[in-house]
């Protein structure tokens, strides 16, 4: 057995999947500048094909000149995304639109069988997830090891749009017309999530935790479990909210309560903690614009005249299950 198994290689990496992402935003950025519809196609155009250049030229970008200066490439790529965003620089075209009649008519044509590549997705990705781990292929892995989750996800999603093509009779370029569209119609919200998720990175490199961990100490009785459960999943919730992303504001939390006081100190079971304290954090997402994905596009979409309607309607169910979580995280752990 060579040193490719011995080191988990895989045929299906980590890196391959950047480099597809990388393909279709860059396929957005080019249909994005060739429509004349759109009044700012060329700086639509150039915040994607930006966005799109760390992942699809990422490994070259490093082996040529070095982690250090690509570092600072992409942290200028950052910055210049976020300057076209922040002007109001991106656009939107006139996209082709089947009328009323024409989508219903499609509708009763192919029936329910228009949800089945969107279910396929959730299902073949479990599936894999579940049998998938050990496939091998000679001396590689068939799937990333360290990744394995996004590995089969990204297969369920080229299998889901082969369905849907077969099933409908379009093409591979009708989806990434269609994936354009979403993508005009989300705008810079999209790459939020991301943004926020690498902000979680930047608190713990900053030891934001351990200032956390000394105000608790401060103000805090840290015999207190009552107490340090609350701090915690409030905490959460409130982190959530301002930085749109539980997934950021775990780590925080986590070095500066979870784990400190209440696993160190209290011996709290860390399965259910971190469980509950994620979905507290959860809570925080229902309460925020931050998380622009889930609340503000949806309205977007909808047509609201109130963009902020769906996180007002979010706000008590958000609260109920907030408290619920902190009944729920005393008892079990």
């Amino acid at each position: 057995m060579n040193n490719a198994f011995n080191s988990g290689a895989s045929l299906l990496s980590i890196q391959i999947v950047f480099y597809l992402i990388g393909i279709i935003v860059m396929a957005i950025a080019y249909l994005s500048v060739r429509d004349l519809s759109n009044p700012k196609r060329w700086t639509t155009g150039l915040f994607w094909f930006l966005f799109g250049v760390g992942f699809l030229f990422g490994d070259a970008m490093i082996a040529g000149l070095g982690k250090p200066l690509t570092h600072k490439i992409q942290g200028v790529i950052v910055l210049i995304l976020a300057l076209i965003a922040g002007s109001n620089l991106l656009g939107s075209g006139q996209h082709q639109s089947k009328s009323n009649t024409n989508k219903i008519a499609f509708a009763e044509k192919f029936g329910n069988r228009l949800f089945l590549p969107a279910v396929a997705i959730p299902l073949v990705t479990v599936l894999l997830t579940l049998a998938g781990k050990n496939i091998q292929v000679g001396d590689y892995f068939l799937l990333d090891q360290k990744n394995l989750t996004l590995a089969c996800l990204t297969i369920a999603c080229l299998f889901s749009v082969t369905y849907a093509c077969k099933i409908t009779g379009g093409t591979p370029l009708t989806a990434i017309q269609e994936s354009r569209r979403l993508v005009d119609a989300m705008g810079w919200a999209l790459i939020l999530p991301l943004m926020l998720a690498m902000l979680g990175g930047v608190f713990v490199a900053a030891k934001t935790g351990q200032s956390i961990q000394t105000l608790v100490t401060l103000f805090v009785n840290p015999d207190s479990k009552l107490a340090l459960i609350v701090i915690y999943c409030v905490g959460m919730a409130l982190f959530t909210m301002i930085m749109g992303n539980a997934f950021a504001a775990f780590p925080v939390m986590a070095a500066g309560i979870a784990l400190p006081f209440l696993i160190l100190q209290h011996h709290a079971n860390p399965a259910p903690l971190v469980a509950i304290g994620m979905l507290s954090g959860y809570c925080g997402t229902l309460m925020t614009p931050m998380a622009a994905n889930f609340n503000i596009i949806p309205a977007a979409l909808l047509e609201l005249e109130d963009k902020y309607l769906v996180i007002k309607y979010q706000i008590p169910t958000a609260l109920a299950v907030l408290v619920c979580n902190i009944v729920l995280m005393y008892f079990l752990i």
